[in-house]
């Protein structure tokens, strides 16, 4: 039986055995915003679960431009060695593409770990001075960032820059520009989080001007052929944010400067956001965003059966499926979606007696050599 989510595309040049993409996670296990074993074990397992591209976590491209002292960044020699001994380790073991998100956390960064609590952490805990478009706190109990001036924007900028140069030396295959969820370049263009009355704040294309500043940049600095993509909100889910149609304009001029996909998810711009939680809640602007620009498209939210992402596929409503909690709770989650299906996907040799074609459904465990 042929299934469109196993069935093989491209985004730009990178080819890809099927259509299931493991979205970046959060670990919050980074020291120094360099991997640790925890990221060898996390992505290793990842990497046998089916899925034909795996990308890493939201990385800070500054130490301020992570999400908690525990975030993986890549701005350092230190950081660089260890994705690349990362990289190595799951290379040894799995043919999957491997990707990175790259991103500034804003006025969302210096969090705690979310196993250390919510909310900020305070300069005692080890927390640090924050940055956003407005100096506009993200809610009650959070500090007011600073307002970022044109020489703290530059920085920010050639800091992209500069992680998208040491993900080329490292080898990765792809890169994803965050640019949703809350985080710095969605602050600059939500209303929600940006007030500046000068020509980077106000109307949607004054808004749009630094993200699309920064993404002309990382364009320039990444080879031409590997894919650069980005994470877009299609909504803050709050009154006065960003509206599908506004997401449809930036991904036309993201588009225009040389995205070769992106993944439509939304919410996090407030805390107190209407999000309508449930199996696929934003795949409606992966519907629209594909329909009215053309670009490769990525349907995320909430996706965890099969038959679902099969049918997002089928009904043309995005090209690929992005999965996240899924994947931690099941990751396996690739190869058991082929057999709910009724197709196969590729198995690592040391696992393939483990197929229900080789070990029927209902066999006797104890007899199994």
């Amino acid at each position: 039986m042929s299934s469109r989510l196993f069935s093989t595309f491209k985004i730009g040049h990178l080819e890809l055995e099927n259509r299931i993409v493991i979205a970046p996670m959060c670990q919050y296990s980074a020291v120094e915003g360099s991997m640790t074993d925890w990221h060898k074990m996390h992505l290793g397992s990842l990497a046998l679960s089916g899925a034909s591209l795996l990308i890493i976590e939201a990385t800070g491209v500054v130490p301020e431009g992570r999400i908690s002292h525990g975030c993986v960044g890549l701005y350092s020699d230190e950081n660089e060695a260890a994705i690349s001994r990362s990289l190595k380790f799951i290379r040894g073991i799995s043919p999957i593409k491997v990707g990175i998100q790259l991103g500034h956390a804003g006025r969302k960064a210096s969090a705690c770990r979310p196993w250390d609590g919510q909310g900020a952490q305070s300069r005692e805990q080890g927390g640090w001075q924050t940055v956003a478009p407005s100096a506009i706190a993200l809610a009650p109990g959070w500090p007011s960032p600073d307002a970022l001036d044109r020489a703290g924007m530059d920085a920010i900028r050639n800091a992209f820059v500069d992680s998208v140069r040491r993900a080329a030396r490292i080898g990765l295959d792809l890169i994803e520009f965050h640019s949703t969820h809350g985080y710095l370049i969605s602050e600059f263009l939500s209303p929600l989080a940006n007030k500046r009355t000068d020509e980077y704040g106000g109307s949607l294309e004054n808004r749009m001007r630094y993200p699309l500043e920064v993404f002309a940049a990382m364009r320039a600095a990444w080879p031409a052929q590997q894919p650069l993509g980005a994470k877009i909100t299609g909504s803050d889910f709050a009154d006065g944010g960003i509206t599908p149609e506004e997401a449809v304009i930036y991904v036309r001029a993201l588009k225009a400067a040389g995205c070769d996909y992106v993944t439509v998810s939304g919410g996090g711009t407030v805390l107190d956001a209407k999000v309508p939680l449930g199996p696929g809640y934003q795949v409606p602007f992966a519907e629209k965003v594909k329909r009215e620009t053309g670009i490769t498209t990525g349907a995320v939210g909430l996706i965890s059966d099969p038959h679902q992402a099969e049918k997002i596929l089928v009904d043309g409503k995005a090209d690929f499926i992005a999965l996240a909690r899924a994947m931690l709770f099941n990751p396996r989650w690739g190869c058991h979606a082929a057999v709910a299906l009724g197709t196969e996907v590729r198995y690592a040799p040391q696992y393939a007696r483990a197929q229900p074609k080789v070990w029927p459904p209902g066999a006797n465990l104890g007899s199994l050599k």
